[in-house]
């Protein structure tokens, strides 16, 4: 039977058909790998003004970089990558806050960042849950570390920052996981108004969750970190999935309010080594740049 040239070009395009459809699926899941690791590992620098009330107008305009759950990531080496970031937003301060490692092999990662981001800008740290989960050894070892490459430590303690004239304090507290005697966010708060009455007080504090215990406590503005940002985020709704596998979490990201009271929660910069929170989906790693501002 003789074949007709159409009836070979059909025959061709159809032996071509699953060949086209195998290329299409491979870019799209090129494609997907691409964006899901663009989610997981691509920075994104945000802006947030804070109005705080009480805040002296000496620290009007104050910037202030904020790090927080790092989980040990690197970003460049020797995080040269994550510095430089840093450093082109120009803070008056840099804060860490909580969980920079997650495993003690990665507190070889520590003094390059420490001594990286201290040449920008004073830089404050303060404990997370991971690095005491490591042990109260490593703990020791990790704010060494911190101490000798520039960064200051505050563990249940504060100093006075002066700008323009004013002063603020800046504490810090260490994450519950620590010591069960350690002194409590209440009784620092306290020793601050004793000795300075009335002053500003900024606190800096892994947990994001027990914004409540800040607030009663009075401390006008805190920066916490622990939340992941709700490790997927969904549009008009926020975080889905808390880092205590409870739905719809509060105190993600962002500023929130109570009383005279103000949080601002990082979403983090890196991803634990729990399985469902090593991703991210529509909450891509932030550098976060806080500017305070006097409010009423």
């Amino acid at each position: 039977m003789m074949t007709t040239d159409w009836e070979g070009g059909r025959r061709l395009r159809t032996r071509r058909r699953p060949l086209i459809w195998l290329g299409v699926l491979l870019a799209l899941a090129a494609a997907g790998a691409f964006w899901f690791r663009w989610q997981c590992w691509g920075v994104q620098t945000t802006h947030t003004v804070a109005e705080l009330s009480g805040l002296p107008a000496g620290f009007d305009g104050y910037r202030i970089a904020h790090l927080s759950d790092l989980h040990g990531h690197e970003y460049g080496e020797d995080s040269r990558e994550l510095v430089e970031r840093v450093a082109r937003e120009d803070p008056d301060l840099i804060v860490i806050t909580g969980d920079l490692i997650d495993q003690k092999s990665q507190l070889d990662m520590v003094p390059a960042l420490a001594r990286g981001l201290s040449a920008v800008a004073p830089t404050y740290y303060v404990t997370g849950n991971h690095e005491w989960a490591l042990g109260s050894k490593t703990v020791k070892e990790l704010k060494a570390l911190l101490g000798e490459s520039g960064v200051t430590v505050l563990s249940n303690r504060w100093e006075a920052v002066e700008r323009n004239g004013d002063r603020l304090a800046l504490a810090g507290v260490d994450d519950p996981n620590g010591y069960a005697d350690q002194t409590t966010p209440e009784e620092l708060y306290a020793w601050i108004q004793e000795d300075s009455p009335g002053l500003f007080t900024l606190l800096l504090a892994h947990r994001n969750d027990r914004f409540p215990q800040y607030a009663a406590a009075g401390y006008g503005f805190v920066l916490s970190g622990h939340g992941h940002g709700g490790i997927v985020r969904l549009p008009f709704l926020g975080g889905l999935i808390g880092t205590n596998r409870r739905l719809f979490p509060q105190w993600t990201s962002g500023l929130y309010a109570q009383g005279d009271s103000v949080l601002f929660v990082s979403r983090g910069l890196g991803n634990n080594t729990v399985p469902f929170q090593g991703f991210r989906i529509f909450n891509r790693p932030e550098l976060a740049v806080v500017t305070l501002k006097t409010g009423a």
